[in-house]
């Protein structure tokens, strides 16, 4: 294959581990947002729309090397910022390449989805964009406000009802950490109080993992923000699991953990909060600290 042949992309390539045998698109560059202190993902990248002509160019290579693909992920920070009638025009245009295609997913931030109208997302569900990925992160209001992420926890629970009345699915993600040094029982209780009054298919759980590029590492050099210990995560992770009602699928096996857990809720919570509870009896802080600062990328 060509370099003139290969798919476009810029920078690292995003994607959640549940997508791992979806088919990817550039949709577009970077994160409109930009803002979140923890994050260091897209680095110096200006958000920007990927042209129709690389676009459609992908959709021909795609066609080509994987003409039987059904689940196509769009790659990007947040594509669902996209318009209705731009999201429309590439759905479709997905579907001219790829008859086969029976659902797009992407990544999607909290205020992306408040721009449609309950009408536009039942039209994007029909035009089979059924999945969004949602870095939530966690439902304590002081740290969403100390981070930046631009929503609140009520903006979370409205706009994810209107998912569910549009029959989009929604998948979240859980950050153990992120609320700081003793606060993470706070966290735990408020994300799973937040998380129970909504349907999130999967929950994804990730650990705080703080690179010097982040904006959050100067906080940590000024002391307005002190990283909970590794042991700290791990209790606040049991508290969010016994808490948890929903059923959902928990996949917490990325990099970021130090102890990997993947299970169904509730069928597996037992088994689940065992495995913690071995952990804990067998690592201590150092042991699980030694691995956080071996991580070099997520």
């Amino acid at each position: 294959m060509t370099e003139s042949e290969q798919q476009h992309f810029t920078g690292t390539v995003w994607r959640p581990p549940y997508e791992a045998h979806s088919v990817l698109l550039q949709a577009t560059v970077g994160c409109t947002h930009h803002a979140c202190k923890f994050c260091s993902l897209y680095g110096d990248l200006r958000f920007r729309l990927s042209p129709p002509e690389e676009i459609e160019a992908d959709l021909r290579l795609i066609a080509r090397c994987q003409p039987r693909a059904r689940r196509l992920f769009l790659v990007g920070a947040n594509p669902f910022v996209l318009s209705f009638n731009r999201l429309v025009t590439l759905a479709d245009r997905i579907r001219d390449f790829l008859p086969r295609v029976r659902t797009i997913g992407m990544f999607a931030r909290v205020t992306d989805i408040a721009a449609k109208s309950d009408a536009e997302l039942r039209e994007l569900r029909a035009r089979g964009i059924t999945g969004l990925s949602i870095g939530t992160e966690t439902g304590d209001e002081p740290s969403l406000a100390f981070m930046h992420k631009g929503h609140t926890a009520a903006d979370t629970l409205t706009q994810c009802r209107r998912l569910d009345e549009a029959g989009i699915e929604y998948y979240f993600t859980y950050m153990t950490g992120l609320a700081g040094a003793g606060n993470g029982q706070r966290a735990a209780e408020a994300t799973a109080a937040l998380f129970n009054r909504l349907h999130p298919y999967i929950i994804g759980v990730v650990s705080l993992t703080l690179f010097p590029e982040a904006p959050l590492a100067a906080d940590v050099a000024a002391g307005r923000f002190v990283e909970a210990g590794e042991r700290e995560r791990l209790e606040e992770l049991r508290t969010f699991i016994a808490a948890l009602t929903v059923p959902a699928t928990l996949m917490g096996h990325t990099v970021s953990n130090t102890v990997p857990l993947l299970g169904r809720l509730p069928e597996d919570r037992a088994r689940l909060l065992s495995e913690l509870d071995d952990a804990l009896a067998r690592f201590d802080e150092s042991d699980l600290a030694a691995y956080r600062r071996g991580i070099v990328h997520l």
